[in-house]
C-alpha cells in the first residue's frame, strides 16, 4: 500500500480524534504539550490504556511500544501500582511537606544504586539534568559542560545543543552562552579526548547517556565510557551519567555498575516514578552536599531546589510500588530483555540487509540504511539513514496494524508484552512495502 492509502485508512478510523485535535490546536501550541507528540496528519487522541494497549476516542485499540515515553516497564495501569496509588489518594496526593513515602523510595534507590549516597527529587528529567550541570559547575568552580552529539537531556537551556543533525546549528532561538557547552562524538574516544583536552582548564564535567535514547537507541562501548571517565577524573572534573532512560530498564538498578564505572552524579527518571511525574539527581555525598544550604553563604552553595510538586506522595508511592515489584520479580528483566533480542533479530531478518537494528535489552530501534551506511554507532550515522522511511514504517503500523510507535522513535517492551505481541509486530513488518 502507498502512504496515501495508509493516510486514508487512518483518517477514516480516527474521525473523532481529528475533531478533538482540531480543538486542541486552537488551545495549545501545535496542538500538543510536548513537541515530539505531534505527527502528520494528526495524532490520535487516547481515552484509556491498560496492559499493552492504548484505546483512542474512536475505540481503536493499539499495541503500544512507546509506553509512556518508555517509562512504563510494567505496562499501562499495572494493578499493584494502581492499588498503591488508590490507597495513597484516599489519604491525599499533595502535602507540600516531608513525607515517609519519599524516605521509603529513597531507601530502595540507594540500595540499588551505589552512588546514590544523597538524593534530590524533582518532577522531570529536564530538571534533574539542569541541576546536575549546576552542581558540577558549583563543585568544580568551572563553567564548561561537555555532552554528546545527539545526546538528549531534556529542554534545559544548559544542554539544548547538538541534539539534532546538523549538530553545528543552534537548536533554538533564545539560548545564550552556548559557548559554555561543547559537544563530543559518541563512541569515538580519540576525537572526544581531543576536544576535552582543548577545554580542560574550564571543564566542569561531562554528561553522557550510556545508551543514547532520543539520539538513536545506541549503546556506548565500555571502552569509550571508561576512557572519558578516566580523563574527566584526572582533570578534576565530574563524570555525570544520565540514566533517566536506562536506570532500572535492563536490570534492577543502573547500567553503570555492569560497565565498572564510577560516576559522580547520576540522574534518574521514567521507571523510578512508576508512570508519575519524577526526576532524580543523586550522587556521592561530598558532591551532593554542595547543595546543602544550611549555614552556607550564597557563594558557597549550589542552589538546587525541587519545585512545588517534588517528592509528592503520589509519585513516591507509584515509584516504590514499581521498584518493589521489579525487585521481587527479577524474572521481568530476563523476559523483556529476551523479547527485545527476539524483536531485533527477527526484524533484521525481515528486512534482509536493508536496515540495522540498534538497542539493548528491551529497547530497540530500526534504521533504514542509505548513503553507504552499513552500521549505526552514533547519531551522525542515524542522521544519514532514511528517517522518512522509518516514519512511514511506523505510521503504516499505526494506521493498518493497530501497533503504536511514536513515529521515528525507539520502541520499549514492557512486562505486559508477550511473544505473540512481538510476532504480530514482525508480521506487520513483513507486510511493509518500501
Amino acid at each position: 500500500m502507498l502512504l496515501s492509502s495508509y493516510l486514508s485508512e487512518y483518517k477514516k478510523k480516527t474521525k473523532r480524534s481529528a475533531k478533538i485535535f482540531a480543538k486542541s490546536s486552537k488551545l495549545h501550541v501545535n496542538g500538543v504539550s510536548h513537541n515530539i507528540r505531534f505527527y502528520e496528519p494528526y495524532p490520535f487522541v487516547v481515552k484509556s490504556s491498560n496492559g499493552t494497549n492504548l484505546v483512542d476516542v474512536d475505540d481503536n485499540k493499539y499495541t503500544d511500544y512507546w509506553m509512556g515515553h518508555w517509562s512504563l516497564i510494567l505496562g499501562h495501569g499495572q494493578k499493584n501500582v494502581k492499588e498503591s496509588l488508590k490507597k495513597q489518594i484516599e489519604k491525599s496526593w499533595m502535602y507540600g511537606t516531608v513525607n515517609e513515602q519519599t524516605v521509603k523510595l529513597s531507601e530502595m534507590i540507594s540500595k540499588a544504586v551505589p552512588v546514590a549516597e544523597k538524593i534530590r527529587y524533582v518532577t522531570s528529567g529536564t530538571e534533574a539534568t539542569m541541576y546536575a550541570v549546576r552542581l558540577a559547575r558549583s563543585v568544580t568552580e568551572k563553567k564548561i559542560i561537555a555532552k554528546i552529539d545527539g545526546g538528549w537531556h531534556g529542554y534545559t537551556s544548559d544542554l539544548l545543543k547538538s541534539v539534532n543533525w546538523p549538530f553545528s546549528e543552534s537548536e533554538s532561538s533564545g539560548i545564550v552562552n552556548e559557548e559554555k557547552i561543547v559537544s563530543i562524538p559518541y563512541n569515538d574516544l580519540e576525537n572526544s579526548l581531543k576536544i576535552l583536552k582543548k577545554h580542560s582548564k574550564d571543564l566542569a564535567g561531562v554528561i553522557i547517556e550510556p545508551v543514547l535514547g532520543g539520539g538513536g537507541c545506541i549503546p556506548a562501548t565500555q571502552e569509550y565510557l571508561k576512557g572519558i571517565q578516566e580523563f574527566v577524573h584526572k582533570n578534576n572534573s565530574l563524570f555525570i551519567l544520565d540514566e533517566i532512560v536506562t536506570g532500572f530498564r535492563f536490570r534492577y538498578g543502573c547500567l553503570y555498575p555492569t560497565m565498572k564505572l564510577n560516576p559522580d552524579i547520576v540522574t534518574l527518571g521514567k521507571i523510578v516514578g512508576g508512570g508519575m511525574a519524577i526526576g532524580v539527581m543523586c550522587g556521592k555525598k561530598e558532591i551532593m552536599e554542595q547543595a546543602d544550604t544550611t549555614g552556607k553563604k550564597k557563594s558557597e552553595r549550589s542552589y538546587v531546589g525541587g519545585g512545588t510538586f517534588s517528592a509528592n506522595p503520589a509519585s513516591m508511592t507509584a515509584g516504590f510500588a514499581t521498584l518493589n515489584l521489579l525487585k521481587s520479580k527479577k524474572s521481568t528483566y530476563s523476559k523483556i530483555n529476551s523479547l527485545g533480542e527476539y524483536a531485533r533479530k527477527e526484524i533484521n531478518k525481515v528486512f534482509d540487509g536493508k536496515v540495522t537494528i540498534t538497542g539493548k535489552g528491551s529497547l530497540f530501534m530500526t534504521h533504514f540504511l542509505k548513503d553507504g551506511i552499513t552500521k549505526v554507532t552514533n547519531s551522525a550515522d542515524v542522521a544519514k539513514c532514511d528517517s522518512q522511511m522509518l516514519a512511514k514504517y511506523h505510521f503504516k503500523m499505526i494506521a493498518h496494524d493497530g501497533i503504536f510507535f511514536l513515529p521515528g522513535k525507539l520502541g520499549a517492551i514492557s512486562d505486559a508484552h508477550s511473544k505473540e505481541d512481538i510476532k504480530k509486530m514482525i508480521k506487520a513488518s513483513e507486510d511493509f512495502r518500501f
